[in-house]
Parts: C-alpha cells; structure tokens; sequence
C-alpha cells in the first residue's frame, strides 16, 4: 500500500477546473481549433477558451489585474503545455491512477464543497464543464503530484543537521514571510544576448512597479515566467528554513509592501516583493490520534479480478461475523506477507498513513469492531481497530514538519528546473495570434 496525500487537491473545487482533458487528435471536433501542438498531442482552442474563462471569472472583481485577452492566452496556454508534458512524463514513468482512487478523490472534493456527486455533477453543469472532463482533470492532478512526489524522492535530500539548524533557528526568535515573485526564466546556458534581453525585460517591469503604473500582482500575471504567474506570483507564508539564502538577507532590511532586485538565479532574474511578515510564534504542546488496528487483505492481480477479491473479502468478513476470530482467519487468509504472521496487526500508525481510504475505514470503526470492506490500490480489505490513543507529537511533529518545509523549498527550486528542462526539450507549436512566449518552439 503506497500512501498519497490527496489534501492538496482537495483544498477547493475550482482550483482544478483550469486543467482541462485533454484531447487526442482522434477526438477533434470538426470545428473546433488548434491552439498549440504538445510533441505528439495537442491543446484545442477550446479548451483554451474555457480555461482563460475560468482565470476571467477569478478576477471578476479585479479586471485590472488581467492584462489583455492575448497576453492572458499565451500565459494559460503555457499552463496548459506545461500540464500535458507532466500528464505525458507521469505515464512515461509507468504513474496510473486507478478508477477507485479518482473516485475517492472526486468524493472527497464533494464532501469538502458541502455537496453529493450528483451535486458536484450540477454545479460542474452549470459551469459549463462536462462531469467527463472534471474526472479526467482530477486524474490529471494526481498523476502530476505522484510525478513531483517521485522526483522528489530521487533528488531531494533533508539531513538532519539541516533539522537541527532551523529548529535552533525556530528557538531562537524568528519570523515567518508572505512573498510574491516575478520570473524571467532563462534558458541553460544562455548567451550573453538572451541574459541582456532578460535583464532589460526584468528591468522594466520593476521600473513600471516603482512608477506606479502597475502594481505588483498585476505586473506578476502579465510578465512572469513562473508557473503561479496567474495567481499574482504569490510564494505563500514562509517560515526562514523555506527561502533561498540570498532572498532571506535582503528580507532582513526590506518592510511589508518593498519589492526588492532584480536579483540573478538559478531560472533568471526575480523581483522579489514581501507582502507580510508575522511572528513564528513556537508550537505549543501537540498531540495526535494513533490507532492500533488489524486488516486483512485480498489482492487484485491479473489472477484474481476485482470481482473475485471482492467475494473473497466478503466470506471472510462473514466468518468473522459469525464467531471466527478475526487474529487466526488473518493468519490463514491475509494476502499482506508484512502483517501475516502477526494476525494482521499493523502496530500504532496516523490515520493517513495507508492512504485515505485506509483512513476512513480506520476512522469510521469503533473500536473492537470490524469495517466494511473496502478497495484500495493493493486490493480489498477488511480493518479491525483495536485502539486508539493520544500521544504527545510536539518534537517529532516539529521535526517532521521542518523536514517537509525544508524538503518543499528545495522541491519547488528543483522542480521549476526541471520543468523548464522539459519545456526546452519538448516540440510546441502555437496556432493562436498573439505575441510570442520567451521559451516557443514554433510559432
């Protein structure tokens, strides 16, 4: 059982609707446009039009922010291509999504919007955007994140004397910062003509924000190069042990509101702006819930269908239902080599350890009480809980919790590098008007 955090995806219901399905060139519809040829793919006019519609109804209160129609095009169409050479790497890689875990998550965002499917599947409608689609553009989103998740794992490291330094830091008093940035990406190796024309570009975006023809934001979603050019370039709160050292020393001198550089990186040129600053108050005394549980699992193979798991489970569950004891039948039929000889024990865990259909079995059940069956990526299984207990989590929580923002900092400046090493290496053709992107391929 591979665990996967589906929280980031579950954070709202419009934030998926820009990655629109994609399209093959069998399913084009006779009428309906290129917008731009991906390598072997493609991205439909329409397609475009309703993902440029979607960042319009964003910004229905602030149009000013918006620069014009085509500049909008190019900077979503570029989100697009980026999304449709992940969707393409992640399969690549051998990354599936299976039917039961777009389920879930489709669930999950309904559950977390305060609706039913059939509710979801309306408010989609009334969107203009086919349930069809949705599903697709979620199976999308979490084949991306498993592909971040995965070069992650093979090229980010944390050692704990980095733990160390920035809980010292953390003790010792400290801050944490709203930023927002604006990217001029620059492309390996770049000549000493491109690195002028960035610097020139760069230049007269920071000159337009200190004249005040355009504030921050706006410049951001106009000019940028970073993939959150649309969302104002903002970098979210940070906490010191999350910025790159040569932005967190001019963040020392710099007051709510300053933009400084531009400062030369690893990608290009970047403004910097800092939005808000406020105290790193330090973590009081925390707790989590542990559970102490048994499962036995019936797998899915080419051998066994979902179907003849599915039977499995269910004439063990009802074993156990009749009086069998539910340590021996794991012992005998549990399909887990890890847990067998333990009856099915899986020792003291998190909730979301095994995923989150694992966890709302765990969490649904009283303890000493057997769950309803249910489908996971390994098979089917069924879940005894033993117990549950409160443990104090305050110095592994802080621990694991510098680990991540430390690990995401350094995925995030990796991440973009490769991004645009993709970007660089794939063939795309625009087909709409409109003035060029920095980095085309074709025209």
């Amino acid at each position: 059982m591979n665990p996967m955090n589906l929280r980031p995806l579950l954070g709202g219901l419009l934030a998926a609707l820009i990655c629109i399905a994609p399209v093959s060139a069998q399913q084009l519809q006779p009428l309906d446009r290129i917008a731009a040829v991906v390598d072997e793919d493609v991205i439909l006019a329409s397609e475009l039009d309703r993902a440029v519609a979607n960042i319009t109804a964003q910004y229905a209160g602030q149009p000013g922010q918006l620069p014009p129609r085509n500049v909008l095009e190019r900077q979503v169409l570029e989100r697009l291509v980026l999304l449709k050479l992940q969707v393409s790497r992640a399969a690549d890689s051998g990354i599936r999504v299976s039917d039961q875990e777009l389920d879930n998550a489709v669930a999950g965002m309904a559950q977390q919007n305060g609706t039913s499917i059939d509710g979801l599947r309306q408010r989609l409608a009334e969107d203009g955007l086919s349930f069809a689609d949705f599903r697709t553009s979620i199976r999308d989103e979490i084949a991306v994140q498993r592909l971040r998740q995965s070069f992650g794992q093979s090229r980010v490291q944390v050692s704990e004397a980095e733990i160390d330094a920035a809980l010292a830091s953390q003790a010792a008093g400290g801050a944490q910062f709203r930023l927002a940035h604006i990217l001029v990406t620059l492309p390996e190796g770049a000549s000493a003509e491109q690195i002028a024309t960035g610097q020139s570009k760069i230049d007269g975006v920071k000159a337009l924000i200190d004249r005040g023809e355009m504030d921050f934001n706006a410049a951001a979603v106009r000019y940028s190069d970073s993939p959150n050019a649309l969302e104002g370039g903002d970098l979210g709160w940070r906490s010191q042990d999350e910025i790159p050292q040569a932005f967190a020393e001019l963040l020392r001198g710099m007051a709510p509101g300053q933009v400084a550089g531009p400062l030369r990186g690893p990608s290009g040129f970047q403004l910097l702006k800092l939005v808000e600053v406020r105290d790193a108050s330090q973590a009081a005394a925390r707790t989590l819930t542990e559970y102490n549980a048994r499962h036995i699992l019936i797998r899915v193979t080419e051998l066994q269908d979902a179907t003849a798991a599915r039977a499995m489970i269910d004439t063990l569950r009802a074993r156990i239902a009749g009086g069998a004891v539910f340590e021996e039948v794991a012992r005998e039929s549990t399909e887990d080599a890890n847990s067998r000889s333990q009856g099915g024990d899986l020792g003291w865990f998190e909730d979301n350890d095994f995923g989150p259909s694992f966890a709302q079995a765990v969490t649904g059940t009283a303890d000493g009480q057997v769950s309803a069956p249910f489908r996971t990526e390994a098979g089917w299984h069924i879940v005894q809980r033993i117990g549950s207990r409160q443990t104090d989590a305050t110095n592994t929580t802080q621990r694991a919790e510098v680990r991540e923002t430390i690990g995401r900092r350094k995925l995030e400046e990796e991440y973009n590098r490769y991004l645009q090493e993709l970007r660089g290496e794939a063939y795309v053709s625009f087909r709409i008007d409109g003035p060029a992107p920095a980095s085309s391929d074709g025209s």
